[in-house]
């Protein structure tokens, strides 16, 4: 596949297609395929809080295509292809499915401020949550039936975004826990590609999971960004170390059945609140 570097003073090359908060996506020769650059720029409560975190996108480069590398290994269809330089990667071209898929495996953030809740609770089932993912509404939580009656995706979207968040889940808590981290909390996109085919896009680093010291308890992520907790950079430069440190190790995952453990009911979705 050819791929057209980045070069500022050329007066042909890849065209800006959307700038995000985290991320810059360009085209390439290949329509299909996109070239992803990360930046710098931090942001939180909804862009409210700017900043910026030195190599934050080389590090989320590297530890999102290690880990959708190792997911496309155990069978998770993921938008990845290939990381071309300290910043960038190729992926797939999806058309992004408007839901947030929020899994959490321990209260933090704004769940525990919501319910009352000390952060670190451990929750069981494990609770997944769906919220409206729309900037300009701040991304608002929702149940089965709004995201159907509204349109923006499917009852079997849902179920296929559920299923497949509980094996991502199982392997991040495996594989962080290896690097003596716990995962706390995180959030996954999903995208449907030219063929149809859902798959996990987005990526997975400090910027979307809540990772803690399993010995220590210190955060490791974002939240230190967002409660200005200082160290950000160095936190992020040693979750990379980590997980290339223990890259190649046995990933301990819990065997499921199909009476998995966690909760699924696709008729109760919900009641109505004022």
């Amino acid at each position: 596949m050819a791929y057209h570097h980045l070069v500022s003073d050329a007066p042909i090359g890849p065209e800006l297609i959307y700038e995000g908060k985290a991320k810059q996506v360009f085209t390439t020769d290949d329509p299909d395929v996109v070239l992803v650059r990360y930046k710098d720029d931090a942001t939180a409560f909804n862009a409210q809080k700017r900043g910026t975190i030195q190599d934050k996108g080389v590090v989320n480069n590297a530890v999102s295509a290690m880990l959708y590398e190792e997911l496309e290994s155990i069978g998770i269809a993921t938008h990845f292809l290939q990381r071309v330089s300290d910043r960038e990667q190729l992926v797939r071209r999806v058309s992004i499915v408007p839901v947030e898929v929020i899994v959490r495996n321990r209260a933090a953030g704004t769940f525990a401020a919501r319910y009352g809740v000390e952060e670190g609770l451990e929750l069981d089932p494990t609770v997944v949550e769906w919220c409206y993912k729309s900037d300009a509404l701040g991304d608002p939580p929702m149940n089965d039936a709004t995201a159907v009656a509204l349109g923006i995706a499917t009852p079997e979207q849902l179920e296929a975004l559920f299923d497949l968040s509980i094996v991502v889940n199982d392997y991040l808590l495996a594989r962080f826990a290896n690097a003596g981290l716990d995962v706390i909390d995180f959030k996954l996109e999903f995208g449907v590609d030219a063929a149809g085919e859902l798959r996990l896009a987005d990526e997975i680093s400090p910027d979307t999971c809540r990772l803690w010291d399993s010995g220590s308890g210190e955060r490791m992520d974002k939240d230190r960004f967002r409660r200005d907790l200082g160290g950000v950079e160095e936190a992020y430069h040693e979750v990379l170390r980590r997980l290339r440190e223990t890259e190649g190790e046995a990933i301990d995952m819990p065997a499921r059945d199909d009476e998995r453990e966690h909760v699924r009911d696709l008729d109760a979705l919900g009641g109505e609140h004022a």
